[in-house]
């Protein structure tokens, strides 16, 4: 046997992270065309995705969190907002800031665009048991922690270089 079981762990680790970088990509794919079937902006669909893992937040939360400067937010909400997307609230603790609030869960052409992908997630997640389901939902919470660390690292660097 010629090969040592470390360099065989080495190369399957080094798999797993080509094939995670590549769900990556296809994930955003997906999302474009998804945002594109709804007639929506690649950010205001993320914006939405971001708002439904929040839920409601301020314009300058969801700036910080895409990225994104506070004038395209605003341009973003006003197309989201549009479209009953979200909805403006005053924030009840301080009447000058105002919380932004999803309301598309519900509504059937987002769910519609989602439905075959839940389905077929569900079908394939179905083929697991539930001792291999933990597992594999524990990694997945734990790498979403790796890369919103990643995220902040990243926008603390691009911000050290704009000054």
């Amino acid at each position: 046997m010629s090969s040592h079981p470390s360099d065989t762990d080495n190369e399957k680790l080094e798999q797993l992270v080509s094939l995670m970088r590549g769900l990556g990509t296809r994930t955003v794919l997906y999302q474009q065309n998804v945002a594109a079937s709804l007639g929506l902006y690649d950010n205001d669909l993320k914006s939405v995705d971001i708002l439904r893992e929040t839920g409601p937040i301020t314009a300058g939360e969801l700036s910080k969190i895409t990225g994104l400067a506070t004038g395209s937010i605003t341009a973003l909400v006003d197309r989201l907002e549009k479209v009953g997307y979200v909805r403006r609230q005053n924030d009840p603790h301080d009447r000058r800031r105002v919380i932004i609030v999803p309301q598309y869960e519900h509504k059937e052409e987002v769910s519609g665009t989602y439905r075959p992908l839940h389905t077929a997630m569900i079908e394939l997640a179905s083929t697991y048991s539930g001792e291999e389901l933990e597992l594999i939902t524990a990694f997945i919470g734990k790498a979403s922690a790796i890369m919103e660390q990643q995220i902040r690292s990243l926008h603390a660097e691009r911000g050290k270089t704009s000054s």
